[in-house]
């Protein structure tokens, strides 16, 4: 097992989020080996506490266990109730450990979230900080970071492993828990939105192309994001309002599942063409998503277009430091030609820190523009 960067509490109960397959039971598992685990995937364990929330006490009665897991939390919601009413009570001392895919699923439902009673952490696919050794940026944009990636030996089993990940996610994740009625324009907005990850969304283009109305993708993004599948990145604006009236971006959250959904696993990402420089974008943007999370640097994160088009790929509001405008090549020399989105944007923003993360080794300084090592992302 890999050494995780995420942080969990040992002497408080928390909520550990994170899509299917990105090792949380591995996890817990490991670190906390003395815990009782409630799984909520048993169907009779299920079963039992959908109709009596209640028993949970009972079940936990007869374990000196400290910490009770609780896998796949978002399938009861009610159960929480009991969970809060346990933690509540003077004389229990276990911690609870809650596991599910997403914490805006369960406020979507109404479910109670302990009112602070219990952390929230959040569980992501590999970083190349946890790979260490094992990571190869190739293997990244091709194959993703889920952790069950690396236990598989041949290219034929990783992508038999990433197009089961895609069909257990519309089975489990979105047709089990009733997000939508109508599976098969779902089915194919996965393939358009997986195409389109990056770009600025136009709903109504996807739309005509999934053969829905625009409010139904927007409400099937919402899925995605709810179920950790990958998030938004909006149009930076001083303005909150005006940011919200900009259409945002969309990236998923592992490369692998992206090209999965896309149907694009026999296409092999070809150094200088613009789809491997799309993946190289993605990953950037995620590991230092990832990172953000993990080191609580509460880090905002938003994109720049200017009138003309221009666009910054990545614009960092860092608390108590300069407004960060980054650039994303997948070059592996930086030179002066790939400096004209920065500069087109330098007079405007005459505070702001400018960067550019590329394949190239060597630190470069051009007047106001650092060039770094995307793997030095962290120094940002």
């Amino acid at each position: 097992m890999f050494q995780r960067s995420i942080s969990l509490p040992n002497e408080n109960s928390f909520f550990l989020f994170g899509a299917r397959g990105t090792g949380k039971t591995t996890l817990l598992r490991v670190l906390f080996p003395d815990a009782l685990t409630i799984d909520l995937l048993d169907n009779r364990t299920e079963e039992e506490l959908m109709m009596a929330p209640h028993h949970l006490e009972a079940m936990i009665a007869g374990s000196s266990a400290s910490h009770i897991i609780i896998d796949e939390i978002q399938k009861i919601p009610k159960l929480l109730d009991e969970v809060h009413r346990l933690i509540e009570k003077s004389e229990n001392k276990n911690r609870f450990i809650l596991t599910g895919s997403s914490a805006k699923k369960l406020k979507s439902g109404g479910a109670n979230l302990l009112a602070g009673r219990a952390f929230l952490r959040n569980l992501f696919p590999l970083t190349q900080r946890e790979l260490g050794d094992a990571f190869v940026l190739e293997d990244a944009l091709r194959w993703g970071s889920l952790p069950r990636i690396f236990s598989l030996e041949s290219q034929d089993s990783k992508r038999d492993y990433l197009d089961s990940y895609a069909q257990l996610y519309l089975k489990e994740e979105v047709w089990a828990e009733q997000l939508i009625r109508n599976l098969p324009p779902f089915r194919r907005f996965l393939e358009v939105a997986a195409v389109n990850f990056g770009k600025i969304l136009n709903a109504s283009n996807i739309a005509a192309d999934v053969g829905v109305d625009p409010k139904t993708v927007q409400s099937y993004y919402s899925i995605l994001e709810e179920t950790l599948l990958g998030f938004h990145l909006d149009a930076y604006h001083s303005s909150v309002r005006k940011r919200l009236r900009q259409a945002p971006k969309f990236y998923f959250f592992d490369n692998g599942v992206s090209r999965a959904l896309a149907r694009m696993q026999s296409v092999l990402p070809k150094e200088g063409t613009a789809y491997y420089g799309d993946l190289f974008e993605q990953f950037v943007i995620n590991e230092i998503f990832r990172t953000n999370d993990y080191e609580k640097r509460d880090y905002r994160f938003s994109y720049l277009q200017s009138a003309s088009g221009v666009e910054i790929d990545l614009v960092i509001e860092r608390p108590g430091k300069p407004l960060a405008l980054v650039e994303i090549k997948s070059t592996t020399q930086v030179r002066n030609d790939h400096l004209s989105g920065l500069e087109n944007f330098a007079d405007s923003f005459p505070d702001a820190e400018l960067f550019i993360l590329s394949r190239d080794h060597n630190p470069k300084r051009f007047g106001r523009i650092d060039a770094l090592p995307w793997f030095r992302f962290s120094e940002i």
